[in-house]
């Protein structure tokens, strides 16, 4: 799987793509991060990006041109499994379910908002879809480019080395969180790890594991129940 990122600060991604799963992913060659800078499609000594709005207002938002054509040079082609993503505070939210879907693509290309956000037309004519990471405002969409190719990417062939692992956490297939976990010494601080972990039956603790699930879920997300 490639994921395209077009950013004006390709160097911002040299630290979360540096560890783990996602660096191991790469260097074993199941997955492909490429990034290009949105100032290779200007054409002025400046190499500007960005102006200011019409009809007044804070800031300044990315212009439509540069973008474009660094889409359809990167993308000549389009097609079901290639898509167009535009990360932006005024999208459909992201999540597991979205994740999986994305997945599902060969490549993704992440347009990384800045300043006040993007020309229009490129959410209206350019891209397949745009994502919001959350109910808040980031300064730029960087750091939810991050967060959307760690999610997607760690749902690829091989990159996990169970496949188990995201079939049994939260927000799998169940849409609830996932069960408490604990590990050794049985018990710290007088806190025990519960009987029912300790004794090899699986069917109780897997019974175990789904209600601790939903109790978890029913206390800290109860939305997820609806």
């Amino acid at each position: 799987m490639t994921f395209h990122i077009l950013t004006i600060f390709p160097d911002f991604f040299d630290g979360p793509f540096r560890h783990g799963v996602v660096a191991r992913a790469a260097e074993a060659g199941l997955i492909e991060i490429r990034r290009h800078d949105l100032r290779a499609w200007t054409k002025d000594r400046h190499r500007t990006v960005d102006d200011r709005p019409f009809g007044g207002g804070e800031g300044m938002l990315l212009k439509p041109e540069p973008v474009f054509e660094a889409v359809e040079s990167i993308f000549p082609e389009r097609g079901d499994r290639r898509r167009v993503i535009l990360l932006s505070a005024q999208g459909t939210r992201f999540d597991q379910a979205a994740a999986r879907r994305l997945a599902a693509c060969t490549e993704l290309l992440l347009i990384c908002g800045r300043y006040e956000g993007v020309d229009e037309r490129v959410a209206e004519h350019l891209v397949d879809e745009e994502i919001s990471v959350g109910d808040f405002v980031l300064s730029g969409g960087e750091l939810a480019a991050a967060l959307v190719i760690d999610c997607v990417a760690r749902l690829a062939p091989g990159v996990l080395g169970n496949r188990d692992s995201t079939v049994y956490e939260s927000f799998a297939e169940d849409g609830l969180l996932d069960c408490p976990q604990y590990t050794r010494p049985a018990e710290f601080r007088g806190w025990r790890v519960p009987d029912v972990l300790l004794e090899g039956n699986h069917e109780e603790i897997r019974r175990w594991r789904r209600q601790a699930a939903v109790a978890k879920t029913t206390k800290n997300r109860p939305d997820l129940l609806q």
